[in-house]
This record gives structure tokens, C-alpha cells and sequence, in this order.
């Protein structure tokens, strides 16, 4: 029980003192131009909604491509795979370490 206490306590210290950070300056970040700017546009969401709505992706298509596209990594792990060094530069390797 007193254990779940001292717990609890250094839980509640921890906690305070984390909010006695202090936070860097920022507004010191925004350079005059930033303050003067105008705010951007503001357009209508559902023009970009249909856009997105009416480029929808072919799943059979993008299957093919990630499937392909796994076919040609996977071939190109089995190359990287094998050993760097040739017979002979492994023999003289060898012998340098003896």
C-alpha cells in the first residue's frame, strides 16, 4: 500500500513539474512580411471532393503493379543475396586474418 503511494506521489510531481516549462518565444518567428500577408482564399470543399471521388484507382490494375512490383524486389534480393566476394578474394581474405 505504501508503495501504490509513493507511486502515486512521485506520479503527481512529475506531473507538476512539467508544467512549469517554459515555452520558447514564438512569436519572435514570424517576420514582418508573415504579419502583413493576407489570408489565403477560401474555396468551396465540394469541387475537390468530386475531383477526388471521380479519380478513383482500378483495384485490378493496382494489384497487377504491386504484384509486379513485389516480383521485381523480391528478384532483386535473391541477387543481392549471395556473397560479395569472389573464390579468391575470400582465399586471401582468409589468409590475412591467420
Amino acid at each position: 500500500m505504501k508503495n501504490a503511494l509513493r507511486i502515486a506521489a512521485l506520479g503527481v510531481s512529475l506531473a507538476l513539474t512539467g508544467a512549469c516549462t517554459q515555452f520558447p518565444e514564438l512569436d519572435r518567428t514570424l517576420t514582418p512580411e508573415l504579419t502583413s500577408a493576407d489570408y489565403p482564399n477560401l474555396v468551396p470543399i465540394a469541387p475537390i471532393l468530386a475531383a477526388a471521388q471521380t479519380s478513383a484507382v482500378e483495384p485490378a490494375l493496382a494489384s497487377a503493379e504491386i504484384d509486379a512490383r513485389v516480383t521485381a524486389l523480391k528478384a532483386r534480393a535473391a541477387r543481392l543475396s549471395g556473397s560479395v566476394l569472389s573464390g579468391p578474394e575470400r582465399q586471401r581474405l582468409a589468409q590475412g586474418f591467420r
